[in-house]
């Protein structure tokens, strides 16, 4: 019997969360303060959900975590549509937090596949 949508969508959630928890793990591993997880600006914004919101050195990091069956198809995954809502994302939350605003930021994305060390790309888009 093939699992029903409903079915689908539990467990790709509970793998979203998995994998956000090792990325916040691996962070916090790598000297990063996590600020905030799973934002989620109103809707109506354009703007998208950002996974995870961290500092290091007086970075403001806003990360995409991405799980995929491999670590190239997670990449694939952070698209120019998904950059774009992740960016209105970040000028949201430093709208509603107007005393980061002088701290540098920058967008990172960590990729997650089984049975493979996360991938931590800094700088992976950039703010236009």
């Amino acid at each position: 019997m093939l699992p029903n949508k409903r079915e689908t969508g539990k467990k790709a959630r509970n793998e979203g969360y998995k994998a956000e928890n090792t990325a916040a793990l691996f962070l916090r591993l790598k000297g990063y303060k996590i600020l905030e997880r799973n934002f989620k600006p109103p809707k109506g914004t354009g703007a998208g959900e950002i996974d995870i919101i961290a500092s290091k050195h007086n970075i403001i990091v806003f990360i995409e975590v991405k799980r995929r069956v491999s670590l190239d198809s997670a990449a694939e995954a952070v698209n120019g549509h998904v950059q774009t809502r992740r960016i209105r994302g970040a000028e949201y939350f430093l709208m509603i937090h107007p005393e980061l605003a002088d701290k540098e930021m920058r967008f990172d994305v960590i990729l997650i596949a089984p049975n493979r060390f996360p991938e931590h790309i800094q700088n992976a888009f950039i703010c236009s």
